[in-house]
């Protein structure tokens, strides 16, 4: 549990780093957690209890409609945080699924400790503002890009962003992601060099 510890250490420090002794009541919050290939974490109508920081394998935040389509919003992949995020700040029902790609690690928070430990420390405060305003930045270009890039453009911004990423996980699931035609996602992929 130490050497997780850690990796969730140095991927806060590049961030806001924390001051030892806050450091100390951060790092008692996280627990181990293990999943399978496919598995749920989070389904559509549970609150979000946890934050999730990646150790190993791919996941998925999805939306699923009444008629079963889906509309996958966003990947994790180690090293990064997880979870629904809104349905875990407001504490209600997720629109979404969490889902894991493969196998996958994890350490584990629940957002009433980390909610009384960010009340009383400024640095611990002080990091979760930053992650969130940094995360929102994110959301805020890919909208950009859904709206306004051809698929062209959006599959060579994605590669652009995260090039591991065609060997991470599935093309269905990133065509998805584009909103590109899986056909259309290959032909880029077949097209582009790489």
């Amino acid at each position: 549990m130490d050497a997780q510890l850690q990796q969730l250490r140095k991927f806060i420090s590049l961030a806001q780093p924390i001051p030892e002794a806050d450091w100390l009541q951060f790092a008692e919050l996280w627990k181990p957690l293990s999943a399978k290939r496919k598995e749920i974490l989070t389904h559509s109508g549970e609150k979000e209890r946890y934050l999730y920081f990646v150790l190993e394998g791919q996941q998925r935040v999805y939306y699923q409609d009444a008629a079963g389509r889906e509309a996958t919003l966003v990947f994790t992949y180690a090293p990064s945080f997880g979870g629904v995020l809104d349905a875990m700040l407001e504490q209600r029902a997720s629109n979404y699924h969490y889902e894991t790609l493969s196998q996958s690690s994890f350490l584990r928070a629940s957002y009433s400790d980390i909610l009384r430990l960010k009340q009383s420390s400024t640095s611990v405060d002080a990091f979760i503002y930053k992650s969130l305003s940094a995360t929102i930045s994110g959301l805020l270009m890919r909208m950009v890009e859904l709206q306004c890039f051809s698929s062209e453009e959006k599959f060579r911004a994605l590669l652009s962003r995260s090039p591991h990423i065609l060997q991470q996980v599935p093309h269905k699931y990133l065509a998805n992601y584009l909103g590109i035609d899986p056909t259309n996602f290959s032909k880029f992929i077949n097209k582009l060099s790489i």
